[in-house]
């Protein structure tokens, strides 16, 4: 990971660095430039860049100044407008592309946003490319640059991704008859996916629908699911899904109001796909984050885990490197490889709701049920991250933990790769050990690092 761009992009606050406006341009321009000396081939007229961004109000002004140094290193812009981060992948994938770029800072609060940046293969640009790129930040436009354009208006091609997700809806099924919940946290995804369920037959329940600029992911979404939740209940809900702000992830919600994540749904896709003799390897991709309980049950099913960090950039290269057709996280980051390049959260709720139709089974009894081991994450607000190699006290309680818990439970600790917090998760077979362990590990990095704050839990299970 470099200093610029952390696990998911580029990250930050609009006005202040690194998003300030010339920084932008200077990224936008060193990122075309790196990817033109790469190109090969073409589609035979002048390179562009695909630009999506999701509802903030700070997008567009980013978005200009991504045009202008793009144009400066001799790339057209075509602009989809709002577009939820995956469909800027599908068509970078499809329209012949140098690259795509989402203006995003998916899950996190609305003053906050971010720089996503594709392959015109639609995967993620490799950490190698992003080391490139850092390098020539900063560095004065070359002589000769080209005056700024303006991008290209390219909202119609959304009907292509439109398409494309009809066309992962199993041709023999329908949604009719079922009642869904359908929270796009005030997202990209609130133009486009209820009214997809709608069109496969489903009556929709909208939450978060209303973007303002403003109100991105505020208590609802992927990470906000209560509301989702209540909402399934009160309208006696078949499902609920709910959403990031830019869509590539997806959180379920079966009939009695119990949450699904990420490990849930890969459960119930790796069985399905294992059934239709379509999961590669009978192996799938999960990351340091992923319930033992989810491992094991696969194991028993004759399904192997490769375990990576987290991040679904890690997720997809495992994928891509063995050859794999799927692989996600807990958070709802799902990558259905034989569908697409990246995470897509619709894509995740349409295979989702594929396999409860085809189980004839309500939400609840269609999910796979296993074993799941008490989980806790911690997550401590920092102000600066202390290498964690530099707490030998800290690491030394860690070992001494796990030591206790070897077989039988897993702490992971990482600061955050797109805010300024250190997470500490332990999981073991005791829900009170697991609460001890975390508050124990909590106070002992507080106490060595010098940091402050106590932190706060973001989700046990």
């Amino acid at each position: 990971m470099t200093s610029l761009f952390g696990t998911d992009g580029v990250r930050g606050i609009p006005g202040k660095p690194p998003l300030l406006p010339e920084t932008v341009r200077s990224i936008a321009r060193a990122a075309a430039s790196v990817l033109l000396r790469r190109r090969q081939g073409g589609n035979g007229g002048r390179p562009f860049v695909v630009m999506g961004r999701d509802t903030r109000a700070s997008g567009p002004a980013l978005g200009r100044e991504l045009v202008r140094g793009f144009s400066s290193a001799g790339c057209r812009t075509v602009d989809l407008g709002v577009a939820p981060t995956p469909a800027v992948s599908y068509l970078a994938s499809r329209l012949g592309s140098l690259a795509g770029v989402t203006v995003s800072a998916s899950h996190n609060p609305a003053e906050f946003n971010g720089i996503k940046f594709f392959m015109g293969s639609g995967l993620k640009m490799p950490e190698s490319l992003e080391a490139e790129v850092e390098a020539l930040v900063g560095r004065p436009a070359p002589s000769g640059s080209r005056a700024a354009l303006p991008a290209e208006d390219g909202r119609g091609f959304m009907e292509r991704y439109s398409d494309f997700l009809r066309s992962v809806f199993p041709a023999h099924l329908d949604l009719s008859g079922m009642r869904i919940v359908a929270d796009c946290a005030h997202g990209a995804a609130a133009a486009i996916a209820p009214a997809l369920l709608e069109g496969l037959g489903a009556e929709v329940f909208r939450i978060g629908c209303s973007p303002d600029g403003y109100n991105i992911n505020e208590g609802c979404g992927a990470l906000e699911t209560e509301t989702m939740r209540r909402a399934v209940l009160k309208h006696r809900a078949h499902a609920g899904v709910s959403f990031d702000g830019d869509a590539d992830r997806a959180i379920f919600c079966d009939e009695r109001g119990r949450i699904a994540d990420g490990d849930a749904l890969i459960a119930l896709a790796a069985l399905r796909l294992a059934a239709l003799g379509v999961l590669r390897r009978d192996k799938v991709v999960v990351t340091i984050m992923t319930n033992l309980g989810l491992i094991r049950f696969l194991e028993g099913r004759g399904i192997a885990s490769v375990t990576v960090p987290v991040g679904d950039r890690n997720v997809s290269d495992a994928i891509e490197a063995e050859g794999l057709s799927l692989g996600g996280e807990a958070s709802g980051h799902v990558i259905f490889r034989c569908f697409a390049p990246t995470g897509d959260g619709i894509v995740t709720a349409l295979e989702t709701l594929a396999a409860v139709r085809e189980s004839g089974r309500p939400f609840s009894r269609a999910l796979p049920a296993y074993r799941v081991f008490p989980q806790l994450l911690k997550n401590v607000p920092v102000e600066r991250k202390v290498p964690i190699k530099s707490l030998p006290g800290f690491q030394r309680r860690i070992r001494g933990y796990e030591d206790r818990m070897k077989g039988f439970g897993r702490i992971v600790v990482r600061y955050s790769g797109t805010e300024p917090l250190f997470r500490i998760m332990v999981e073991g077979p005791d829900a009170a050990l697991v609460r001890r362990v975390t508050a124990d590990l909590t106070q002992a990095y507080l106490h060595e690092s010098g940091s402050r704050s106590g932190g706060r839990t973001q989700s046990k299970r």
